[in-house]
Protein backbone atom coordinates (compact mmCIF):
# COMPACT_ATOMS: atom_id res chain seq x y z
CA UNK A 1 0.00 0.00 0.00
CA UNK A 2 1.07 3.54 -0.72
CA UNK A 3 -0.28 6.83 0.59
CA UNK A 4 -2.37 8.75 -1.92
CA UNK A 5 -3.42 12.37 -1.51
CA UNK A 6 -6.98 12.76 -2.74
CA UNK A 7 -8.14 15.99 -4.39
CA UNK A 8 -11.51 15.99 -2.65
CA UNK A 9 -13.20 16.76 -5.97
CA UNK A 10 -15.38 14.46 -7.99
CA UNK A 11 -18.83 13.88 -9.43
CA UNK A 12 -22.08 12.42 -8.21
CA UNK A 13 -22.78 8.95 -9.63
CA UNK A 14 -26.04 8.28 -7.78
CA UNK A 15 -28.13 10.11 -5.19
CA UNK A 16 -30.84 9.22 -2.67
CA UNK A 17 -32.63 10.89 0.22
CA UNK A 18 -32.57 9.49 3.75
CA UNK A 19 -35.86 9.87 5.60
CA UNK A 20 -35.17 7.40 8.43
CA UNK A 21 -31.70 8.39 9.68
CA UNK A 22 -29.69 6.34 12.16
CA UNK A 23 -29.92 7.10 15.87
CA UNK A 24 -28.11 10.34 16.64
CA UNK A 25 -28.55 11.72 13.11
CA UNK A 26 -32.19 12.86 13.27
CA UNK A 27 -31.23 16.38 12.15
CA UNK A 28 -30.22 14.96 8.77
CA UNK A 29 -33.63 13.51 7.85
CA UNK A 30 -34.40 14.38 4.22
CA UNK A 31 -30.78 15.13 3.36
CA UNK A 32 -29.31 13.96 0.07
CA UNK A 33 -26.70 11.20 0.26
CA UNK A 34 -24.63 10.40 -2.80
CA UNK A 35 -22.21 7.91 -4.26
CA UNK A 36 -19.33 10.09 -5.41
CA UNK A 37 -16.43 9.17 -7.66
CA UNK A 38 -13.37 11.23 -6.86
CA UNK A 39 -11.01 12.33 -9.65
CA UNK A 40 -8.58 9.62 -8.57
CA UNK A 41 -11.19 6.90 -9.15
CA UNK A 42 -11.98 6.27 -5.49
CA UNK A 43 -15.71 6.06 -4.70
CA UNK A 44 -17.18 7.31 -1.42
CA UNK A 45 -20.65 7.68 0.02
CA UNK A 46 -21.32 11.02 1.65
CA UNK A 47 -24.03 13.46 2.56
CA UNK A 48 -24.43 16.52 0.34
CA UNK A 49 -24.60 20.05 1.72
CA UNK A 50 -25.18 23.59 0.44
CA UNK A 51 -27.54 22.32 -2.29
CA UNK A 52 -31.26 21.76 -2.75
CA UNK A 53 -31.64 17.95 -2.69
CA UNK A 54 -34.25 18.21 -5.48
CA UNK A 55 -31.64 19.75 -7.80
CA UNK A 56 -28.99 17.05 -7.38
CA UNK A 57 -28.48 14.73 -10.36
CA UNK A 58 -25.79 12.30 -11.49
CA UNK A 59 -22.90 14.17 -13.06
CA UNK A 60 -22.96 17.08 -10.59
CA UNK A 61 -19.38 18.19 -9.91
CA UNK A 62 -18.69 18.35 -6.15
CA UNK A 63 -15.94 19.13 -3.65
CA UNK A 64 -15.34 17.92 -0.12
CA UNK A 65 -15.91 20.22 2.86
CA UNK A 66 -15.88 19.71 6.63
CA UNK A 67 -19.30 20.15 8.24
CA UNK A 68 -21.19 19.19 11.38
CA UNK A 69 -22.46 15.61 11.10
CA UNK A 70 -24.40 15.45 14.34
CA UNK A 71 -24.69 16.85 17.83
CA UNK A 72 -25.29 14.96 21.05
CA UNK A 73 -27.38 17.51 22.91
CA UNK A 74 -27.30 15.60 26.20
CA UNK A 75 -23.51 15.23 26.33
CA UNK A 76 -22.71 18.43 24.43
CA UNK A 77 -20.58 16.71 21.79
CA UNK A 78 -20.53 17.99 18.22
CA UNK A 79 -19.17 15.58 15.60
CA UNK A 80 -17.62 16.97 12.41
CA UNK A 81 -16.76 15.06 9.26
CA UNK A 82 -16.74 15.33 5.51
CA UNK A 83 -19.65 16.18 3.25
CA UNK A 84 -19.70 17.31 -0.37
CA UNK A 85 -21.07 20.49 -1.93
CA UNK A 86 -21.38 21.62 -5.55
CA UNK A 87 -18.03 22.78 -6.90
CA UNK A 88 -17.86 26.54 -6.24
CA UNK A 89 -16.73 27.31 -9.80
CA UNK A 90 -19.79 25.44 -11.10
CA UNK A 91 -22.12 27.31 -8.74
CA UNK A 92 -20.63 30.68 -9.76
CA UNK A 93 -20.99 29.85 -13.47
CA UNK A 94 -24.63 28.82 -13.14
CA UNK A 95 -25.57 31.97 -11.19
CA UNK A 96 -23.93 34.15 -13.83
CA UNK A 97 -26.22 32.83 -16.57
Amino acid sequence: MEPLRLSGQGRVLSVTRVYQPARGFRDSAGAATALIELREGVRVIAQLTDVDPEEVAPGLEVEMVVRRLRADHEEGFIVYGYKFRPLLATAAESSAT
